[in-house]
């Protein structure tokens, strides 16, 4: 066989099917090819139920540990990161329920009605004002994506962030892809509500502290 560097996993030269294969046949190191290439994805999803750093790491610890020894049970028709989401949110839920937090997440939806690391494009050189406004921007879409409660969060992150389907959605989480639907209209809306009220604050763009300073010296000098 060829042999496959870890840096493969950001290429995808070599499919995960293909990586799975080789660790059955004793190349075990190649399992850190599907921790990088999922590592993101995962965190995510395990974010947007539990906002604690040191608990998600030890989550997805458990996780990648479950999944290596179940490795076996995978089937090779589905994608392996769906397989992989659905161990980490039950590793999840069972932490959860210990805590005595566990909540019922999968109740169908009848009508319409905290350290995510998002990534934003950036596809131009930005000057240091530019950089800072975009960091601040996605700072309150985080915080407000915080806001959310955990079973329209976590549709909204696998579907808007990660960009997953609305079928591997339905079956990471159990529910239908109407279900899935509901949820992710609801979280947007909940999310577009959010963002309009804080464009009401009228503490928004406020000219105070250092601004205020500098224009005072430098108006003051000029006189």
């Amino acid at each position: 066989m060829e042999p496959i560097k870890i840096n493969d996993y950001k290429t995808h030269k070599i499919s995960d099917s293909d990586v799975i294969y080789r660790i059955h046949a004793g190349e075990k190191e190649l399992y850190e090819i599907l921790l990088r290439r999922n590592n993101q994805k995962l965190y995510r999803v395990i974010r947007s139920y539990i906002n604690d750093l040191a608990e998600i790491e030890d989550i997805m610890q458990n996780t990648y540990l479950k999944a290596y020894e179940k490795l076996y049970q995978f089937k090779h028709n589905s994608q392996f990161s769906t397989w992989l989401i659905r161990i980490g949110i039950n590793e999840t839920l069972a932490r959860l329920k210990t805590k005595g937090k566990y909540l019922n997440l999968y109740k169908s939806e009848n009508s319409v009605s905290n350290d995510v690391v998002l990534e934003i494009p950036d596809t131009e050189q930005l000057n240091p004002e530019k950089k800072m406004i975009r960091q601040e921007a996605k700072q309150i879409l985080e915080k407000t994506i915080d806001l959310l409660d955990v079973k329209y969060r976590t549709v909204y992150v696998l579907r808007e962030i990660e960009g997953m389907s609305m079928a591997e959605i339905s079956d990471c989480l159990g529910l239908t892809v109407s279900n899935v639907k509901v949820r992710l209209h609801r979280a947007k809306d909940m999310i577009r509500e959010e963002l309009y009220d804080l464009s009401q604050d009228t503490d928004i763009f406020e000219f105070g502290f250092s601004k205020c300073d500098t224009i005072v010296d430098k108006v003051m000098n000029a006189i």
